[in-house]
């Protein structure tokens, strides 16, 4: 289904995984956001046997979870210098998976290979939604199921996306922005057709790690490639740097409630037609 005349290939994903590899995002996917693969591993339903595919699997925040179902796991990522967090993470939790280098936009495996597709705020990142749909549904077979947490535009995490937007390098032709995914219209239209019994459900995930928005700002600032590759972007310019660190440290106080933060984000299940 994927248009593969389009060129996915070359600078856009050097750049784009050079960008996942700078900072450290296992600790976000650890210390931040660890209760959101378990979650949708268990809103999936996954059972032992099963053949998973995750997608944009990063250090393995569902893919481990999945496996300790006793699921047959493929840990999928654009960036592999992910991938050996995520076996010291597995090996502590006794489980076994594969690591496969791939591109959410063209994956390497073949058409209806999986009994589950899955992706923790992952898939969202890849530039082209509609590329990166179409092989999610393309390697799930008929009858099975799909299931993603993604931020939504007006939740927080879409938020710092909206507050870095003016410091941000421009996006290449036809990218789209990651929060994009967690918009039900939008999530509705890639899937058009091609998934029953489609459930799309707002849900928060409460962050207690930072006990001020400067914390956050530091700990995002050196950790979350694409808020890395903001700052760098704004490197020679101090004014630009001094108003970004203003900007998000005031947009996480804000969100700051008794030392607790609600990040919105959409869970979507579904059965592929």
């Amino acid at each position: 289904m994927t248009d593969k005349t389009v060129d996915f290939a070359g600078d856009l994903l050097v750049r784009h995984r050079a960008m996942w590899a700078s900072g450290d995002y296992p600790a976000v996917a650890t210390q931040v956001i660890a209760a959101l693969g378990p979650t949708l591993v268990e809103a999936i339903g996954i059972r032992a046997g099963e053949y998973v595919l995750d997608i944009a699997a990063g250090s393995g925040n569902a893919s481990i979870p999945a496996a300790r179902k006793g699921a047959d796991v493929v840990a999928s990522d654009l960036t592999p210098e992910l991938f050996e967090a995520g076996r010291q993470l597995a090996a502590e939790e006794h489980v076994q998976l594969s690591w496969r280098e791939a591109d959410a936009q063209s994956l390497p495996f073949a058409d209806r290979s999986f009994d589950v597709v899955m992706s923790c705020v992952g898939v969202m990142f890849a530039p082209h939604h509609q590329a990166s749909a179409d092989e999610l549904i393309r390697v799930c077979r008929i009858g099975g199921r799909v299931g993603l947490i993604n931020w939504t535009p007006a939740g927080f995490i879409g938020r710092m996306f909206a507050a870095m937007k003016p410091y941000a390098p421009a996006p290449p032709p036809g990218a789209q922005p990651p929060p994009l995914w967690g918009d039900e219209e939008h999530l509705r239209t890639l899937f058009a057709g091609r998934v029953d019994q489609l459930s799309v459900v707002h849900r928060t995930l409460e962050v207690d790690r930072f006990e001020s928005g400067q914390e956050f700002r530091d700990f995002f600032k050196t950790t979350y490639g694409p808020t890395i590759s903001v700052y760098r972007n704004i490197g020679g310019d101090a004014e630009a740097t001094a108003a970004l660190d203003q900007a998000l440290a005031d947009l996480a106080e804000d969100a700051l409630h008794n030392g607790v933060m609600q990040w919105e984000y959409l869970m979507v299940t579904g059965i592929r037609r």
